[in-house]
């Protein structure tokens, strides 16, 4: 028996792995009953809507009345309907932040793409149908994840992926920590990469081996040993090649960048997004909003960093910078909102369990957003950062049938969200 079918074995064992079938959505006409449905493109609720499904995809959304008799119904009268929901900054194809530098080291492809099948399958019950997974230490990784959710052969969230990382040798995207004799495989430093002619050259290769899109390491990362979050890694014209080459593929960058001078190298360069923006100051919050530059912060994970780091004993290192980003990170995302700069939905899961991606939402109302815009930062805006608006975001004719229904209102109390109780993918109840 080969490594690849001991590895699918182990996925069908463990009942993350479905036959492809199970992909397939029945061509048949089906309608679900929405007691509330959030309309997240005009911000309104309207109240008893019918919807129909016609091969996975929305036809309609009109009041209710009685579908065709005979017709397939699910009956969420009882509940608040709103689009599935995106997640803008994820890492589901790694094993997960632990307190050893060396976590990285010790697993195998195979355990990756086990873990990966299980952080997918979280993530999707927790009623994020879309993510973007913005990164693996073990390269491409990510990519293989993405085509087995959409060959059906794991249930999970529709993703788009970088790949790898791009990053400055011994910089924010490389396994750091270990001695200076240890190597690391190859497989973990394709990204690396130093001047714009290599940028150039490492971007071209991850759109050729199947990423959508370029993830940028355009400073140090509170979680890398060696780097620090406020230091700028990239030049401009580094990262100018980089988005440059994802233009000729039809795509974009998007930039890792905690501190003020790495976020507006990052954005003189043309990136589409900026990760994390921790540092970020008035000039670099004034500087996105005039290039229609999408933010995505992080503002939950701080405090999952200091409770687990404190009770794991993570290394003072991390510790430190994770203090000095996170309360900086909330002021600049409370600027940031009543500026009017666009910001998605994205919580860095990965660094916390996959499946608790909804506790962010509290704390992007907590900071400065209604929790109609917080629910549209995982909607509609990341579906426009993704380039995706004409797919997901939105529960309207055309899109698919990602749906999920809440009991509780989340525009009352927008925790009610980390309490999803149905889920639809693609027409396709999931739960």
């Amino acid at each position: 028996m080969t490594i690849l079918q001991r590895l699918f074995f182990a996925l069908f064992a463990a009942g993350l792995l479905a036959p492809p079938l199970l992909a397939e959505v029945s061509a048949e006409t089906s309608y679900v009953r929405a007691g509330r449905l959030i309309d997240t493109e005009s911000g309104k609720v309207l109240a008893d809507r019918l919807i129909r499904i016609e091969n996975g995809r929305v036809a309609a959304v009109t009041p209710y009345a009685p579908p065709p008799e005979g017709a397939k119904v699910l009956d969420w009268s009882g509940f608040t309907v709103l689009p599935g929901l995106i997640d803008m900054h994820t890492h589901l194809s790694d094993w997960g932040q632990t307190n050893n530098a060396a976590e990285p080291l010790l697993h195998s492809a195979a355990d990756i793409a086990l873990v990966g099948a299980k952080n997918a399958r979280d993530t999707l019950n927790a009623g994020f149908t879309s993510v973007r997974d913005v990164g693996t230490f073990r390269a491409f990784g990510d990519v293989s994840l993405r085509d087995a959710i959409e060959a059906g052969y794991v249930e999970g969230p529709r993703m788009t992926v970088a790949g790898a990382y791009l990053t400055v040798p011994g910089g924010g995207g490389e396994v750091t920590g270990m001695a200076p004799d240890v190597e690391i495989p190859a497989i973990m430093r394709v990204g690396v990469a130093s001047g714009p002619d290599e940028m150039k050259a490492k971007s071209r290769m991850l759109f050729q081996r199947g990423a959508d899109f370029l993830k940028l390491i355009a400073t140090g990362a509170v979680l890398a040993a060696g780097t620090e979050p406020g230091a700028p890694e990239m030049t401009e014209a580094e990262v100018r090649a980089a988005v440059d080459e994802a233009a000729r593929y039809g795509s974009y960058a998007t930039a890792h960048a905690h501190g003020a001078e790495g976020i507006k190298i990052a954005l003189s360069g043309g990136v589409r997004s900026i990760e994390h923006a921790s540092l970020i100051d008035d000039d670099a919050i004034q500087l996105a909003k005039k290039m229609g530059a999408w933010l995505v912060m992080d503002v939950y994970n701080g405090d999952f960093i200091t409770e687990m780091g404190t009770a794991e004993n993570w290394p003072a290192e991390i510790m430190r910078k994770n203090d000095e980003t996170t309360d900086a990170q909330r002021i600049g995302f409370r600027k940031a909102v009543a500026a009017g700069v666009k910001i998605a939905y994205g919580t860095d899961a990965g660094v916390f369990p996959h499946g608790l991606n909804a506790r962010q939402f509290k704390y992007m109302v907590r900071h400065g957003m209604t929790p109609m815009q917080a629910i549209q930062s995982a909607t509609t805006s990341a579906a426009a950062l993704m380039g995706k608006s004409a797919d997901v975001g939105v529960i309207a004719p055309g899109r698919y049938a990602d749906l999920v229904a809440v009991a509780a209102d989340p525009l009352a109390d927008i925790s009610a969200l980390e309490r999803i109780d149905h889920v639809m993918k693609g027409g396709k109840l999931i739960r």
